[in-house]
């Protein structure tokens, strides 16, 4: 009780943190999160303008500038990473991004409460498996020595497809997988944003004669649309992230042209091959294309009328 005058006699912002103590210790776990995973190895960025030598340091290694750059960019692997990353984050934005709404609109209509509780719990369950059993499940359904797609083909006299060794079946096998994986995690943040829509809306719409198709178009769409711009707005940031374990698993001889990507690329040119500095000037163009996207995105939603991010 000693130090509570000292703590009216101080200034307003100690005041403030004094008063609010049991919200920032509850935000500090988030807080110690981001300041040891993202913004600390931003000090790593830095040798992506240098020629970095472990046994020199940091500091000690000579500075190139934009050399790493200039020498990705002159590459003809260049463009087909570029390529390969850009169509499979289209394909992943365009083909999963609007799935999980879709299952949440879904599952807010259903009345039985228990029913709604069950489909959700099933959803979830494949987040929590991990892309190397995804992958190996994927493998099991689809390899051409048993797997149970091509004997159901040949049961139905079709020929067998190598969908594993087969480039044009990459992409649509790994976004398959994304979805199975991720949709019901995904419908999290929108079921959450639904609970909150007024449900006077909804008799006031049923009373004048509108159906369900009309209340979910008129009330709960205009409803999580801001979450909607916002969520779209973050994935953006994330677009050239089309994550490395599921792609390296994935990978082969046969379909390495359509998809090698800037995280398998950095892998195995950074780790396995050494090339620390060059890989992160890889990673920093990625990251780069990605704030641009983020603040294009942000602007262009509130030309529209939205709250954005910022």
């Amino acid at each position: 009780m000693g130090g509570l005058p000292l703590l009216h006699s101080s200034s307003p912002l100690l005041r403030s943190l004094y008063k609010n103590r049991l919200i920032y210790l509850m935000i500090a776990p988030g807080i110690l999160y981001f300041l040891a995973f993202k913004y600390l190895p931003m000090f790593g960025l830095m040798i992506a303008f240098k020629d970095y030598q472990p046994f020199l340091g940091v500091w000690g290694s000579r500075w190139v500038g934009f050399k790493h750059f200039e020498y990705f960019i002159s590459l003809p692997d260049f463009w087909m990473l570029f390529r390969n990353t850009f169509v499979l984050a289209f394909y992943n934005l365009v083909f999963f991004f609007p799935l999980p709404i879709l299952v949440a609109l879904m599952l807010n209509e259903l009345r039985s409460n228990l029913y709604k509780r069950f489909v959700q719990s099933m959803i979830y369950v494949p987040h929590f498996v991990s892309w190397v059993v995804v992958v190996g499940m994927a493998f099991i359904f689809f390899t051409t020595e048993g797997g149970l797609v091509n004997e159901l083909l040949v049961s139905f006299g079709f020929e067998k497809i190598n969908f594993l060794l087969n480039k044009e079946w990459f992409r649509p096998l790994v976004v398959s997988e994304i979805i199975w994986k991720e949709i019901g995690w995904g419908t999290i943040i929108f079921l959450a944003a639904l609970a909150g829509v007024d449900q006077q809306l909804y008799e006031a719409a049923h009373m004048d004669g509108a159906g369900r198709f009309r209340q979910i178009w008129h009330i709960t769409l205009p409803a999580i649309r801001s979450t909607i711009v916002i969520l779209l707005i973050l994935r953006l940031g994330q677009f050239l992230d089309t994550g490395f374990e599921q792609i390296y698993l994935m990978l082969n001889p046969m379909n390495r042209e359509i998809g090698e990507v800037f995280d398998t690329y950095v892998y195995t040119n950074g780790i396995q091959q050494g090339k620390f500095s060059y890989t992160t000037a890889v990673g920093l163009f990625k990251s780069v294309i990605g704030m641009v996207l983020v603040i294009g995105t942000n602007y262009l939603a509130k030309k529209f009328g939205e709250e954005g991010v910022y």
